[in-house]
């Protein structure tokens, strides 16, 4: 058994409030993507209320959608991002979210059985927009293995 898991953390700043028109193939997707995340192999965790909806978080402010996750490890998230229907939705992120010109995703080993909290979440995405990846906080394009 590993003594570490993968935290992930994505924001991501509306265009549009999550009730307008626009934004309703965003929120008919929801269930059926997160029931994919949690029924994908090294799925550990995700954060929401106790409603089930993590949409209703807004820790970042009320335009800024959080969505934080524990895997098994990097592979395991890999693969549910960008090899299964997730991708389908992840290419119309532009009609949805605004362009951010800074990282908006974060990776980060976490003990097993920690549960992040939002604002630890966001103190590694300043660490890795203020240092770039390192141990502490990196992105998919240059991962860190798990701490010995």
């Amino acid at each position: 058994m590993a003594a570490y898991e993968l935290a992930q953390l994505n924001i991501a700043q509306m265009k549009m409030p999550l009730d307008a028109p626009g934004m309703a193939d965003f929120v008919a997707n929801l269930d059926r993507i997160n029931a994919l995340a949690e029924a994908a192999p090294g799925f550990i965790w995700r954060l929401k209320n106790e409603e089930g909806n993590a949409t209703a978080l807004r820790p970042f402010g009320p335009d800024t959608l959080v969505n934080m996750s524990v895997w098994s490890g990097v592979q395991a998230l890999s693969d549910y991002v960008y090899k299964s229907l997730h991708v389908e939705i992840m290419k119309r992120r532009k009609e949805w979210f605004e362009r951010m010109p800074e990282a908006y995703h974060v990776l980060w080993w976490v003990p097993q059985g920690h549960r992040p909290h939002e604002y630890e979440a966001m103190q590694r995405l300043q660490t890795l927009r203020a240092m770039g990846p390192t141990d502490k906080a990196f992105h998919f394009k240059q991962p860190f293995a798990q701490p010995a």
